[in-house]
């Protein structure tokens, strides 16, 4: 899916036992969740109680070179963090990791999801007097802790306190002089694992593939709510917080999170896998050929043709050099540019009956664009099936949804949107569906995007750039 839903972003951290190129390991961690964000990104190392960072506007690749990564000094901790913002601007202030200097002590803090009460609480702390530099709800957090640390015997204690006071979806990861912490809200909304190194060493990670890429063994999630603390004497783990199971956004499963990671024990290619079948019991069809739209579409177009008997094939070519900054100099060329980025493989589809499979239509412009490729390859029937329910409602917790107005859920029915794409039929993945994909998750699910109905209570109105229009009424 291309031009579509994003996610905020990626957090990664290491405590090696012994010093090392900890700033390396981090930058492969990264270039692991960089499918979470792609605005920004950034490194802090903590050597001996001093931090030092990078950070940077754009890829994980772009930012961080050889010469760059070097001149960062060997540690025993560091963290980082790639950006897709939902709240902040895309500025340079807004880059993360956080680095905090206090009288308690220096603090890096890296930070996924979103919060619903980020606005009241820094009008609070600027009403004290509070000086913020950037329009991230990441440094509000940063605030809650160091005021709390004041009154605190520890940072884990701090925050501790800190989660009181602020309300939405945080992943977060933390580093102070001689600790690594990570903490999730008490609801879960955003994964966070942690895994083990050869050394006797940590990572934690927003995804199990990030462990792979540095050679860490998978150990568990982060719970919902759990704070871990890892110092020299190991991993301490305080659940004050740990109220309930959890309820995390069903769409990490659907699309968010790479299909070789492993959220809350459930694998995410086999969640994608029983999609697909889901799809092909509540809209079977007459077909030849099951396609799926790279990336996310594959795996659940596979259990569309396990399920249905249709043949699998391989539909498109994706081109893997376009990136996100693809130039598209003249008008004709940015309506077209899913061409850029999709070829048709024409023999495979030409003359047959198609059931062509996505993860979601948010706007219904890039689906339109991918059924016309099809049709112009000379298919003879394009059959639409989306492994999620239709977005009817904005999401307030870290997923770039952000009013009805842009979802064509909203707008149309069903038959109108099958018409506007241009497909022959269209069916969407149930919402009693499509919990059930990773039913063998430790985990519930926020499905609030698909039916309006949330977890916690959530703000009438809460669109992506309200954050930046209150800051300068």
């Amino acid at each position: 899916m291309f031009n579509g839903i994003h996610e905020e972003c990626g957090v990664f951290g290491i405590y090696s036992r012994t010093p090392a190129n900890v700033a390396h390991s981090v930058f492969y961690g990264l270039y692991a969740l960089q499918h979470r964000g792609q605005e920004s990104c950034g490194i802090v190392v903590n050597d001996c109680g001093v931090f030092s960072y990078h950070k940077g506007l754009g890829l994980v690749n772009e930012v961080f070179n050889n010469e760059n990564l070097s001149s960062l000094p060997k540690g025993k901790i560091a963290i980082g963090h790639c950006r897709y913002s939902t709240t902040g601007n895309l500025t340079a202030a807004n880059i993360q990791p956080i680095v905090v200097r206090h009288i308690k002590g220096p603090m890096a803090i890296a930070h996924n999801g979103n919060l619903i009460n980020a606005l009241d609480v820094r009008r609070e702390y600027e009403l004290r007097g509070a000086i913020f530099h950037s329009t991230s709800d990441t440094e509000v957090i940063s605030y809650a802790i160091t005021e709390a640390r004041l009154t605190s015997g520890s940072i884990q204690e701090a925050l501790e306190k800190a989660m009181s006071k602020i309300r939405g979806a945080y992943s977060l990861v933390i580093m102070s002089a001689k600790k690594l912490i990570a903490a999730r809200d008490p609801d879960g909304f955003r994964p966070l694992c942690i895994g083990t190194l050869p050394d006797g060493g940590y990572v934690v990670a927003s995804e199990s593939c990030a462990l792979d890429s540095v050679g860490a063994e998978y150990l568990r999630d982060v719970l919902p709510g759990e704070i871990v603390v890892i110092n020299d004497e190991g991993l301490t783990s305080i659940k004050t917080n740990c109220k309930k199971k959890g309820t995390l956004c069903v769409f990490e499963f659907v699309y968010f999170a790479r299909p070789d990671s492993v959220i809350g024990g459930c694998s995410v290619h086999n969640a994608r896998i029983r999609a697909g079948k889901f799809l092909a019991k509540e809209h079977p069809v007459d077909a030849d050929i099951v396609i799926g739209v790279p990336d996310s579409g594959l795996d659940a177009a596979l259990g569309y043709s396990l399920e249905s008997g249709i043949p699998y094939g391989v539909g498109f070519i994706k081109n893997r050099y376009v990136g996100r900054t693809f130039i598209q100099p003249v008008q004709g060329m940015r309506e077209d540019s899913v061409r850029i980025k999709l070829n048709v493989i024409k023999k495979v589809v030409e003359g047959k009956r198609v059931v062509l499979v996505d993860d979601s239509i948010v706007r219904g412009t890039t689906s339109g664009r991918i059924v016309d490729l099809i049709r112009s390859a000379g298919a003879k029937e394009v059959h639409m099936r989306i492994s999620s329910p239709p977005f009817i409602s904005p999401c307030y917790f870290g997923t770039d949804i952000d009013s009805k107005d842009k979802l064509i859920a909203c707008q149309m029915s069903i038959p109108e949107i099958t018409k506007h794409i241009g497909a022959d039929t269209l069916g969407y993945l149930s919402t009693e569906n499509v919990i059930r994909i990773a039913e063998d998750a430790d985990t519930g699910f926020c499905r609030g995007c698909f039916t309006g109905e949330y977890p916690i209570d959530v703000p009438d109105e809460m669109p992506k750039d309200k954050f930046e229009q209150k800051l300068v009424e």
